[in-house]
């Protein structure tokens, strides 16, 4: 797929992107490399991989990374009932090496989403989820399969790729990934949006949105985002859940009931909540600090 192939599928998903997201995007699936993909939790690096697979065509596989994920649920585990049920049919076998050998087969083995991926007879998207919350030792596990398209498992051998699916890593940075992933992969940082994507993404996925609204709204999230005292910064899905609320309410234009009534669309803690109050972060975009909106000299009717 070219890159202006890629655009016009971004641009059919309604997908907002950049000049650099694209052109990553559109190498790294020429070249069948892995997308690292790194940035604050709700930038929108998950939504990547799922608008990857709707532009490809392709089913998308995904593995939710956390501490203590293994090979059993990610890669491969055995279906050890069936097995059992194997053993006592088979009990009275004279070959006792076959019944074993025939244990450990394809007949007997359960695909997790790693093993899944390559053996798939068409070429899937592949999200290895937040890889930052796993821990080092699956790191390590996983430059096999990044590296030669090909994992190993210890009772069968090594088991190639049928189809190279196109992988997509995300990290929320909780810690240092190793320099031997970083190696494997190509890059892509995302940053919170700024103003003018806020509005490109709002309008995309909310095109009946009252333009005065959806700029008060983008302008409020951004003023949250700047503020040092809140403690998790609201991402674009926290964005969209908000206008969707205050477009469910009817309302029209950003006052300080609106904002204290449907709050909790939009910031996940009761420190944020209580801090956006304070300050009037979350205002009107006049500059009235949401606190004496039809008093602020804009008449309560012209904002932004």
């Amino acid at each position: 797929m070219t890159l202006d192939e890629l655009k016009q599928k971004l641009d059919e998903a309604n997908y907002i992107y950049d000049d650099t997201l694209a052109t990553v995007l559109a190498v790294s699936l020429q070249l069948g490399r892995p997308l690292l993909i790194e940035g604050a939790a709700g930038v929108g690096k998950t939504e990547i991989a799922k608008v990857m697979a709707s532009a490809l065509g392709r089913d998308l596989v995904r593995l939710q990374c956390y501490e203590g994920l293994d090979e059993s649920k990610a890669l491969y585990e055995w279906n050890y009932q069936k097995q059992l049920l194997s053993i006592q049919v088979n009990m009275n076998s004279d070959d006792k090496d076959a019944l074993t050998r025939s244990l450990f087969s394809d007949e007997y083995l359960l695909e997790r989403p790693l093993l899944h991926s390559i053996r798939s007879e068409k070429p899937v998207v592949l999200l290895i989820d937040e890889i930052d919350k796993a821990d080092e030792e699956f790191e390590a596990f996983l430059l096999e399969l990044l590296s030669d398209m090909q994992v190993s498992i210890p009772e069968i051998g090594t088991i190639p790729a049928k189809t190279v699916p196109f992988v997509v890593l995300t990290s929320n940075r909780a810690r240092p990934l190793s320099e031997a992933l970083r190696r494997r992969c190509a890059y892509l940082y995302i940053p919170y949006p700024d103003l003018d994507k806020e509005l490109a993404i709002l309008r995309a996925k909310m095109p009946h949105l009252d333009d005065q609204l959806r700029l008060q709204v983008a302008k409020a999230v951004q003023s949250l985002r700047n503020n040092e005292a809140i403690l998790k910064k609201p991402s674009i899905a926290e964005t969209l859940d908000w206008a969707a609320a205050l477009d469910a309410l009817g309302v029209r234009e950003l006052t300080p009931d609106a904002i204290r009534n449907t709050a909790g669309f939009l910031l996940k803690n009761t420190e944020d909540i209580e801090c956006m109050h304070d300050t009037g972060d979350a205002d009107c975009g006049c500059g009235c600090g949401g606190h004496d909106h039809h008093n602020c000299g804009c008449g309560g009717h012209h904002h932004g």
